[in-house]
């Protein structure tokens, strides 16, 4: 007979959302969200009246998680930010690693070392690779992002943008495993600072300064488009930025949008999903640098 996994994965959601942690199904044996995307998005149930991002869709409802998982053998998803929660995540090495470079473990205890903190104690999952994630509850004054080595090398944090795996999930290497099921601590001060990014000047804005109709629409198309990129999928991020700016390039070669605000705006979009500062840089140069070039006149668009 086969073994079903529904029912402990329908526990392991429940579990989570009981926590007060919204969940999402992700891909049976996967990490990847088992959700609709924007440009697929059908229109229908939470999307009838537009899309909703996974964060907009993650739920703490057992009625719906229950509905859900009975349908299949979804893996469980975390949607970090929603739940409050920051996930520190300390990488294993890598076959591309050469001898001697220190895990994403032993470069978290030098931080801990050099901050003169201890090792965090707090909740622990041991992930099919190896590796563990450290859960702490994010502060409710600031909202933090994923980031991909920002704090060393091997070491991702996971917050708005971004989800985690919940123990219980299972992938073709192994179980999602509690290691420490101790209370979830408060993300300590020295880390809220180390992920803090520096303040922009005040003459950088976010978005540009809105005076036409043309930038309204082209303020719209990039916001849409930034949300676009940063919920996109592990294996599509780096395909999904580069279009995504190409699409919003047009507007910066017509003097609609400023360019220094677009690559902002996308970089922030692009370190969600979880790439790399270089990776969104050397993508958004290249994608501008070419629908610049390329662009059509307006008149004729």
């Amino acid at each position: 007979m086969t073994h079903d996994p529904r029912p402990a994965l329908l526990s392991a959601a429940l579990g989570a959302a009981q926590r007060g942690w919204p969940v999402i199904p992700l891909r049976p044996g996967s990490k990847v969200p088992a959700l609709h995307g924007e440009r697929r998005c059908p229109r229908t149930g939470d999307c009838a009246d537009r899309h909703r991002t996974f964060e907009q869709r993650a739920t703490t409802d057992p009625a719906r998680i229950e509905r859900c998982w009975s349908t299949g053998p979804f893996n469980v998803g975390i949607a970090t930010g929603p739940a409050g929660l920051l996930v520190v995540d300390l990488d294993t090495l890598k076959p591309t690693d050469t001898e001697g470079t220190p895990d994403g473990a032993t470069n978290f205890l030098a931080l801990c070392e050099r901050a003169g903190q201890p090792v965090p104690t707090t909740r622990r999952i041991r992930t099919p690779s190896g590796g563990e994630h450290l859960y702490f509850t994010a502060p409710t004054d600031a909202r933090f992002a994923n980031t991909t080595g920002t704090l060393a090398h091997h070491i991702d944090t996971r917050a708005w943008g971004g989800q985690v795996v919940a123990t219980g999930s299972q992938t073709p290497q192994g179980p999602y495993a509690t290691l420490d099921d101790a209370p979830v601590a408060n993300l300590p001060e020295w880390l809220q600072k180390a992920l803090t990014p520096p303040q922009r000047p005040a003459t950088a804005p976010v978005m540009p300064t809105l005076a036409r109709d043309a930038d309204r629409y082209a303020a719209t198309a990039l916001e849409r488009e930034v949300a676009t990129v940063a919920t996109a999928s592990e294996g599509r991020r780096q395909t999904e930025l580069l279009r995504a700016v190409r699409a919003v390039g047009r507007f910066v070669a017509w003097g609609d949008l400023d360019r220094a605000t677009v690559e902002a705006a996308f970089t922030c979009g692009g370190e969600s999903a979880g790439l790399s500062p270089a990776e969104c840089r050397n993508t958004i140069r290249k994608a501008l640098d070419y629908s610049i070039r390329t662009a059509w006149p307006r008149e004729t668009a």
